[in-house]
C-alpha cells in the first residue's frame, strides 16, 4: 500500500478548491508598484504544483512578470462561499503543443487569433504559498498552504505545497 505523502495530499486539497472555477483574478505589480488585477480564464489541467494561464505576449501582464516574478491569484466560487488566494512565481513559456492542449473554444473571445498565433503563450505560475477561506454549516474555518514548512496556529493551518 502506497502512502501519500504531505506535500500530494495538500496538492490534492488545493485542486479539489481551485477545480471548476473557470476564471481567476491575476495580479501583477507594475514598475511604480502599483498592483494590476485583471481576469483569466483558467484552463482545467490538474494542479501539481504549478497553474497554466494563456496570454499573448505582448500583453503588459508579461512585462510586468518579467519584472517581478511574484504574481497572486484569487479564485471565488459564490455559490460555495469559497474564496482562494493563491501566490507564486511566473514566467512565460513558449509550448505550442501544451497551448493547444489547454485551448478551449470558449478562449476566443479573449484571444481571437486561436491557438495557433505563434505570440500566443503560457504563463505557468509555480504556486509558493495558498490559503482558502469556506463557509460550510455555518463554521467559518481560515486554511493556508506554504512552502516554508508546516505549522498550525489555531484555525490557521499552515501546509507544504512542495
Amino acid at each position: 500500500m502506497s502512502h501519500k505523502t504531505k506535500h500530494q495530499t495538500d496538492r490534492e486539497l488545493l485542486w479539489e478548491k481551485i477545480k471548476g472555477i473557470e476564471v481567476a483574478m491575476l495580479t501583477t505589480m507594475e514598475d511604480d508598484g502599483t498592483m494590476h488585477s485583471r481576469p483569466m480564464m483558467a484552463p482545467q489541467r490538474e494542479f501539481d504544483g504549478d497553474l497554466w494561464f494563456l496570454t499573448m505576449e505582448t500583453a503588459p501582464k508579461v512585462r510586468e512578470v518579467e519584472r517581478h516574478r511574484q504574481v497572486a491569484i484569487s479564485y471565488v466560487k459564490p455559490d460555495e462561499t469559497r474564496f482562494i488566494s493563491v501566490s507564486g512565481a511566473g514566467e512565460l513559456l513558449h509550448d505550442q503543443a501544451a497551448i493547444k492542449k489547454l485551448w478551449k473554444s470558449s478562449y476566443q473571445p479573449w484571444l481571437p487569433t486561436g491557438p495557433d498565433d505563434p505570440s500566443l503563450a503560457l504563463l505557468k505560475v509555480h504556486v509558493e504559498s495558498a490559503e482558502y477561506w469556506q463557509e460550510a454549516g455555518g463554521n467559518r474555518g481560515i486554511f493556508s498552504f506554504v512552502s516554508k514548512g508546516s505549522k498550525q496556529i489555531g484555525e490557521d493551518v499552515k501546509l507544504d505545497m512542495h
